[in-house]
């Protein structure tokens, strides 16, 4: 019997990665996907440091923990999706909420709470290859990195065995990267205007040639900081290669 122990609860981000079918399937099989999934999990957390995660194991897959991090959660989440491609057939859960660890007896822990629970009912009607979000999830998502919920879109409502209903979300790229795209514009016409609106007031008050000396000295010093973030850039690229 599993009760709970004195060291509290948090909110925490959890995704839940269910292995379709995998009751049904043979015990070979079983050991298959079991071994491949804890390769794919291995990768997708390896940007999250051990201390901001905990892993959990699951009768039909298993649950990642994430301390303060949703941005990170759906990242991760993601890129299990592409080790269906693989032959590993995962249904995506995820939620944000509260989980508190609780003792297992003979001296064991794990980890309980609302948090996980949902991730693994969502996980339950997520079909192969598909990932879904709760609604909290998706607000911890907008208060954590603003925008990045967009990706998020309604796709319906499911219900629990407590006959709670919870509002669910899949990913969309394109819904994104058009809002990420219309953004960038909005950024760009504003920048143009500020800069334009500040070149103007340094004509009249400073003259001709002293401005264009200072343009040319403002552009100078933005492409060092340019080429030193390409630099960086290209580090990074290779690093992933």
């Amino acid at each position: 019997m599993t009760t709970t122990t004195n060291t509290g609860s948090f909110r925490a981000s959890v995704a839940f990665l269910k292995i379709q079918d995998f009751a049904r399937k043979p015990v070979p099989e079983q050991t298959r996907l079991r071994a491949q999934l804890e390769a794919v999990i291995a990768v997708i957390t390896a940007e999250i440091p051990p201390s901001s995660r905990i892993l959990l194991d699951a009768l039909d897959g298993a649950a990642v923990v994430v301390l303060r991090d949703p941005e990170a959660t759906l990242r991760l989440a993601e890129r299990a999706l592409t080790a269906a491609a693989g032959g590993l057939p995962l249904c995506i859960g995820v939620n944000h909420g509260v989980v508190l660890v609780a003792s297992a007896g003979r001296g064991g822990e794990g980890m309980v709470g609302d948090g996980i629970a949902v991730a693994a009912t969502i996980a339950e009607f997520a079909s192969s290859s598909r990932l879904l979000a709760s609604r909290s999830f998706r607000e911890a998502l907008a208060d954590a990195a603003p925008g990045v919920e967009s990706g998020l879109v309604p796709a319906g409502t499911v219900t629990d065995p407590g006959l709670r209903t919870h509002e669910v979300f899949s990913t969309d790229k394109r819904v994104a990267g058009w809002q990420r795209r219309q953004f960038l514009a909005a950024s760009v016409a504003s920048a143009a205007v500020l800069i334009g609106g500040g070149i103007g007031i340094r004509f009249a008050r400073r003259g001709y040639r002293q401005t264009l000396e200072d343009v040319r000295a403002q552009y100078d010093r933005s492409a060092s900081r340019s080429a030193a973030y390409l630099r960086g850039v290209g580090e990074r690229l290779k690093f992933w290669k």
